[in-house]
């Protein structure tokens, strides 16, 4: 019986037009309502029976339970693990609140807001954004093909947070002592393939350099990939050493396309990501990359559930060697 009402339930709510603060309403009431073991079979379904995090010895046996989780034995160094150690995620607690945390970070929810909806302290919530993000983003292609946009685009250098500046402090919104690209503006190199498959890579202060995108581009574009970019010269010496196709498109100039030559898909991210960046009031240059790299989980669609979010931040170990 209990069943039937359940299903003529989920009928009815396959057929409401929801709207998006209706469907979030019902994930938080979802999320309230989380068995508190649900994320420890997730890590332990995710995991298996991993090899030892130390030595990569496959001969392991079991050696109890701490924090809910089974640790192992490793038959070879007898060091002892669990399925989360050698993750950005070892050591972090409250794990029935992770996949309501999860959900806030596919909301886009500031540190404050998910720390309220969660239940958490806020240095708590700011402390698992930087943990799960980090494992997250080693979910990117491997490389680049076809026609492939390259450009960059420029933020001022933050160092929000710090408690000792290197430098004379500005206002919030401030802006650099000199004109122009400079040291004082950090780099953020996004390249996007008509696919969509899309790389982002912070290459540091001042405008980027040949050697920068060698080292960036180099490893990930595919042989018989045709380069755009901006007239910076940058790219001509890069292509002419890496022996890339490569077309220019002189923005500067007002040419904005020439037929299919045109880099208007990544400066596309580059506003998307810029407009969400607001709602964070500035970040921290130092997490620069793990803001790009969230913004590319959410344009790229893929990881749309908590529950993938947190096997994504668990393969971290093997895919990254963490």
């Amino acid at each position: 019986m209990r069943s039937m009402v359940f299903d003529d339930l989920l009928a009815v709510l396959k057929n409401l037009p929801l709207r998006f603060d209706d469907l979030a309403r019902l994930r938080h009431w979802l999320a309230s309502i989380a068995h508190p073991g649900e994320c420890l079979a997730l890590i332990e379904g995710a995991a298996g029976t991993p090899a030892c995090p130390h030595c990569a010895c496959l001969r392991v046996h079991r050696c109890g339970q701490a924090s809910g989780l089974q640790r192992f034995r490793c038959c070879r160094c007898r060091r002892s693990y669990n399925a989360l150690t050698g993750t950005p995620l070892a050591r972090l607690r409250k794990k029935e609140k992770w996949l309501p945390y999860l959900q806030c970070l596919l909301e886009s929810r500031t540190v404050r807001d998910a720390a309220t909806v969660t239940g958490v302290h806020r240095t708590t919530s700011f402390r698992w954004r930087h943990r799960f993000l980090p494992g997250a983003m080693h979910e990117r292609p491997a490389a680049l093909s076809a026609i492939v946009e390259a450009d960059e685009t420029y933020l001022l250098e933050s160092q929000k947070g710090s408690r000792h500046l290197n430098r004379a402090p500005r206002r919030r919104g401030g802006v650099a002592r000199r004109r122009g690209i400079n040291r004082e503006h950090d780099c953020l190199l996004v390249a996007r393939d008509r696919g969509g498959h899309t790389l982002d890579f912070h290459t540091g202060r001042g405008a980027v350099t040949a050697s920068q995108l060698a080292r960036c581009l180099g490893p990930v574009l595919a042989g018989d990939a045709l380069l755009i970019s901006d007239a910076a010269p940058a790219y001509r010496t890069f292509a002419a050493k890496a022996g890339f196709s490569h077309e220019v498109v002189n923005v500067k100039a007002g040419i904005r396309a020439r037929g299919a030559l045109h880099i208007q898909n990544v400066n596309g991210w580059h506003s998307r990501f810029k407009t969400w960046l607001l709602r964070f009031r500035g970040v921290a240059s130092r997490y620069l990359i793990h803001y790009s790299g969230w913004q590319r989980i959410l344009d790229d669609r893929r990881l749309t559930t908590p529950v993938l979010l947190l096997r994504a931040a668990l393969r971290c170990r093997r895919s990254a060697g963490i």
